[in-house]
């Protein structure tokens, strides 16, 4: 989580497509060149461990925009997938879910 987090703050589209899922992966992604990311907390988190295959981590980024703070809160679902951890999505509409 922390690193697609640190990747939405460098614009780094690449990485956040890695890091999805691949059956839930977007094509391409278009970052908003309009938003500066201020901060992540980590709310609560589920699994995850090296003896979990699913995961979830809720948080709340914070942001700026048109100079207006703001932020996003979600329960992420995390899955693995090639022996890395991926993103899937909601946690409500997780594959499977």
């Amino acid at each position: 989580m922390r690193s697609r987090y640190t990747a939405f703050v460098v614009r780094d589209a690449p990485y956040l497509l890695r890091s999805w899922y691949s059956a839930t992966r977007p094509r391409d992604l278009q970052l908003e060149d309009d938003i500066e990311w201020t901060g992540l907390e980590i709310l609560n988190t589920t699994g995850g461990s090296p003896f979990h295959t699913e995961g979830t981590v809720e948080f709340r980024a914070n942001y700026i925009a048109e100079g207006e703070p703001g932020n996003q809160q979600e329960n992420s679902h995390f899955t693995r997938e090639a022996g890395s951890w991926v993103y899937t999505g909601p946690a409500s509409r997780a594959p499977g879910r």
